[in-house]
């Protein structure tokens, strides 16, 4: 009876995982993706606790109710500024429980393992070895623990190729004869390793694909705890998780005209040497304006394509964008949202961001809906944005941004720029947007500037 209960609860979340993967394409439907996939895991964990092997629960209940009060205070407390750290450090949780089970099943069985699940066992220890570092190095990055920039040495592709080569070279060994707990150990080791140097030499701007690789990796590795385990919802679970993050990072890489190879092993983000000054490119300046002249420009405009950024999720400005907007709705103007597929530090950042601030989903556009628009536009607002906005991916051979699709903001009428100082984006080259004669810069703090283009957009 236990185990038709089991099973039956399995093929459930299943489903619920299936159908909550799909309703997250649209953002009108992802809150409903977000619920069936929670139903899903209730049903997964439930299926789980009636198996017949359990015969103690102590540690169980203990264990999901520190759980329970961690995720809850992480959902309630964390910043969505946060959330890509959040994400991080969810992967690399994951990964420790794929390898502790790995482990856990490797010191019980040793040389009694079969070798089919010694593939599952290896697997899943390299990968969630791999993952549990390099997502904590993703997460000091993020956090801005360790530095953004690239970590970079001499030979340092050669070297971790080659360590990668020998945890292979291990791994074959121990599906040909397990019985020797040192070469296991020594192939945990190598994957904890492996994640802290290939992680490292990864630039900030690259985070967003390190993110969604790793959460591939870690759906694989708990997809190879599955068949250890002979446990189906894990199978299937991680083989979604796994195959969606792997098909997302792709979306992601092509999005920024790059393959894996560069992203991996090019250390994009370093900062150029003998960068330009921060008032002026080739003899080229910029034009600041103050919140009331702004305000008027954008209050006014027939036409308004917001362009959020990482700049407006540090603020936490998202809902200042809104009631700007509105107000620009109000006095009959049309406004619309651009979204940079890598725009943020995760996938889907500012869709997330927008519609925490109710912001409709209708008036969100993603890059190629909304391109053409740019040259019938007003005025373009960028809320923090930069690389994804900048006209050197066009026109520049020589800039490492150079045939990465961009949004079009230099082709409206009016640009106008909210940043708090010319500082550089994440890969670390200058704007040549912030230079062009349509282009004002606002310059503060994103969501104290919003508050001031409000207030003086009402007295308009």
């Amino acid at each position: 009876m236990r185990e038709h209960v089991t099973q039956a609860a399995y093929l459930a979340a299943s489903l619920l995982f299936i159908l909550g993967l799909r309703s997250l394409s649209s953002p009108a439907k992802a809150r409903r993706g977000m619920q069936q996939a929670a139903l899903g895991m209730l049903l997964a964990v439930i299926g789980t606790l009636v198996q017949q092997e359990i015969v103690r629960y102590e540690w169980i209940a203990g264990g999901m109710a520190v759980g329970a009060v961690i995720g809850a205070a992480m959902a309630i407390y964390m910043p969505m500024t946060a959330m890509p750290q959040r994400i991080a450090v969810s992967h690399s949780l994951g990964a420790v429980a794929a390898t502790l089970v790995g482990v856990i099943e490797y010191y019980r069985h040793g040389a009694d393992v079969g070798r089919g699940k010694m593939v599952a066992l290896g697997f899943e220890v390299l990968f969630g070895a791999l993952t549990v570092t390099g997502s904590l190095m993703a997460f000091g990055k993020l956090q801005e623990v360790l530095p953004t920039r690239p970590i970079t040495y001499r030979f340092q592709n050669f070297f971790n190729l080659t360590l990668f080569a020998v945890a292979i070279g291990l791994f074959a060994w121990l599906i040909y004869d397990a019985s020797n707990p040192i070469v296991f150990y020594t192939m945990l080791t190598i994957g904890a390793a492996l994640g802290v140097l290939m992680v490292l030499p990864i630039g900030g701007a690259d985070m967003p694909v390190v993110l969604s690789l790793l959460n591939s990796y870690a759906g694989l590795a708990s997809a190879a705890t599955g068949f250890a385990l002979n446990n189906n919802v894990l199978i299937i679970a991680g083989a979604l998780d796994g195959t969606s993050g792997f098909l997302l990072s792709m979306l992601m890489s092509k999005a920024m005209n790059r393959s894996f190879a560069n992203v991996l092993f090019g250390a994009f983000g370093a900062a150029p040497a003998g960068g330009a000054t921060a008032t002026s490119v080739a003899g080229l300046t910029f034009r600041s304006l103050s919140p009331e002249d702004a305000a008027a420009q954008i209050v006014y405009a027939r036409s308004l394509i917001v362009v959020p950024g990482y700049g407006m999720a540090v603020a936490q400005a998202q809902r200042e964008v809104r009631e700007l907007a509105d107000l620009v709705t109000k006095k009959g103007g049309d406004v619309k949202y651009a979204i940079h597929p890598v725009a943020g530090r995760m996938p889907g950042h500012m869709n997330v961001l927008l519609a925490e601030a109710d912001v409709p989903y209708e008036q969100l556009y993603d890059m190629e809906a909304i391109n053409d628009h740019f040259e019938r536009t007003d005025v373009a607002l960028v809320v923090g944005a930069n690389d994804v906005v900048n006209p050197a991916a066009r026109s520049d051979r020589g800039s490492p941004i150079y045939g990465m699709p961009i949004l079009n903001v230099d082709r409206a009428k009016t640009v106008i720029v909210l940043k708090r100082s010319m500082n550089p984006g994440f890969a670390g080259i200058e704007n040549e947007l912030f230079y062009k004669e349509q282009t004002a810069m606002v310059f503060g703090d994103a969501r104290t500037t919003l508050k001031q283009l409000v207030q003086a957009a009402k007295e308009l």
